[in-house]
């Protein structure tokens, strides 16, 4: 009986200690932008999982907020496995999604009535596991919620993508107070890529990369997602260029 009680106790410590070990190598794993500019910037060479990411618009308006979910969704189709979307505005464009490589069927809608169940839904998802991604769309994101979301996104190796949406202009401040998120991002709208006829070239952003921890922040001048959902830097943002800037560290 002493004998089962003891294999007991020494079964469940080496459970616990697979999911330690298991925990530590999920936080090795990143998912790259494959461009080599931007991945070197970055803790590992890439965005991690089991890590909680924030994404907002350069400014208060619907465009600027229409790039970051972009820029997240875009992240979010270069994953493997269902991606669940949490938020409580029925508003998003599925087509404009499926044009950065996030595809409908692979995408699971979670609408919710308040926005405190948007982030209880996305705590969910990512405690779940077994997803390519979560994405949440919040106005607000409180300190206690995001570290609740950062260990839900740890315990799973899932990657978290959070997208700050402002109803109104005195929202946007909002983004400037701290959160427990591994990195934080801003995305602008640029001039689209000039063509040599007459037409829209690509879309172009600014991302900056405003924290990142362990890691510094900088700016890039990027082409919008592709149907793939992948990036690219225009040639002449690179090499230590007016465009890609290095700025103190934030992290």
């Amino acid at each position: 009986m002493a004998q089962n009680a003891a294999n007991a106790i020494i079964s469940d410590l080496r459970d616990r200690i697979q999911h330690l070990e298991g925990a530590v190598a999920r936080a090795k794993t990143v998912l790259p932008f494959g461009v080599s500019e931007i991945d070197e910037r970055l803790p590992g060479g890439g965005l991690a999982y089991g890590a909680l990411h924030e994404f907002a618009g350069g400014g208060a308006g619907a465009i600027d907020g229409a790039a970051a979910a972009l820029f997240a969704a875009g992240i979010a189709a270069r994953t493997k496995g269902k991606v669940v979307w949490c938020l409580a505005r029925p508003d998003l464009f599925a087509p404009a999604l499926a044009q950065v490589g996030l595809h409908p069927d692979r995408v699971i809608y979670v609408e919710a009535i308040r926005e405190e169940n948007v982030l209880e839904a996305c705590e969910e998802a990512l405690r779940f596991g077994g997803l390519g991604a979560v994405v949440a769309e919040t106005v607000r994101l409180p300190m206690v919620t995001s570290r609740r979301l950062q260990l839900a996104a740890e315990g799973s190796g899932t990657i978290g993508l959070l997208v700050r949406r402002w109803r109104r202009q005195t929202e946007a401040g909002d983004f400037g107070h701290p959160t427990a998120a591994t990195s934080r991002w801003r995305i602008s709208v640029l001039p689209s890529d000039p063509l040599p006829v007459p037409g829209l070239g690509r879309a172009r952003w600014l991302a900056e990369l405003i924290r990142i921890k362990a890691g510094e922040s900088a700016d890039f001048e990027i082409g919008a997602c592709d149907a793939k959902g992948r990036i690219s830097l225009f040639p002449d943002a690179g090499n230590g260029s007016d465009q890609t800037r290095r700025t103190v560290n934030s992290g």
